[in-house]
């Protein structure tokens, strides 16, 4: 006997609510439109849409590994993030809204040297699923970008992110721990490194704790090693007239900012994120 996509929803959101998670109704939506390759308005107006026993049991399994705290986007595979879709890996971090400051604070830069000079070069360092890169690729068509990450795994997503999204063409990849195989200068330099403190990892939720890296999440007792490389480094690969743009940690603007100050870098913007914190600097030399 089929089943209707409206009471799916409900079963869906009142399984995740019983195993006391938050945002029940959001995952829930989320979850049952990924699978079904829906969008959020067709998932309302198609309440009535009678479901396969399939699609029930496909349903039912990936609300069993959200219950298990699986991120939803894990168990569709993929996150759409500033208009481009990543696929993830278990060695990519899960691309944030806030991340997307980041890649809005970069673009109008980008679009200024394009004009004066007709081209942009662009390196994202810890560049995971190619997030930051990818996105602002898809945005100024005169960009090349190189991505640098430590782990293979993480290039191999991101290659195919580029790929998939159409600016393979434009896009390269090096393993690398950050600037150690790297040669040349740079229009624009971009992270979004791992900041969080050691003694703090354990207090994650265990969406993050249990699916996100290690790589990508652990700064160092202080939370400040990346950007001590990166303050250390990025300035000499820094083209003339480029900037620096780099995600932190909410309480880590000052910290940060006194790093690359010593480095004879300028803070010439700060942002905050959606949630009104401090989330994203940019820098030059």
């Amino acid at each position: 006997m089929s089943r209707r996509l409206a009471d799916i929803v409900m079963e869906a959101r009142q399984r995740i609510a019983a195993a006391g998670l938050p945002d029940a109704a959001i995952d829930a939506r989320h979850l049952v439109a990924g699978l079904l390759e829906l969008n959020l308005t067709d998932l309302v107006v198609s309440g009535d849409r009678a479901l396969t026993q399939d699609q029930i049991d496909i349903i039912s399994a990936a609300v069993a590994r959200r219950i298990a705290r699986e991120p939803v986007h894990r168990i569709l595979g993929h996150r759409d993030f500033h208009g481009v879709r990543l696929h993830l890996s278990p060695a990519t971090l899960e691309p944030r809204p806030d991340t997307e400051v980041l890649v809005d604070a970069i673009v109008p830069h980008a679009r200024r040297m394009a004009a004066t000079q007709g081209r942009v070069s662009l390196i994202d360092l810890g560049t995971g699923t190619g997030a930051i890169a990818l996105a602002l690729l898809a945005e100024i068509p005169e960009m090349q970008a190189v991505g640098v990450d430590l782990s293979a795994e993480a290039l191999e997503t991101a290659r195919r992110n580029a790929d998939v999204n159409g600016v393979g063409d434009r896009f390269r990849t090096v393993e690398s721990r950050w600037f150690e195989k790297i040669s040349g200068s740079f229009d624009i330099i971009v992270s979004n490194p791992p900041y969080i403190k050691t003694e703090v990892i354990g207090e994650l939720e265990p969406d993050v704790r249990h699916y996100d890296p290690m790589l990508a999440l652990d700064g160092g007792p202080d939370g400040l090693d990346a950007y001590r490389e990166l303050a250390m480094h990025a300035p000499k690969y820094l083209a003339p007239q480029g900037i620096i743009g780099l995600e932190i940690g909410y309480d880590q603007r000052e910290a940060v900012s006194a790093l690359f100050q010593e480095q004879n870098c300028s803070l010439i913007e700060a942002l905050r994120d959606l949630g009104g914190q401090d989330r994203v600097l940019l820098f030059e030399k």
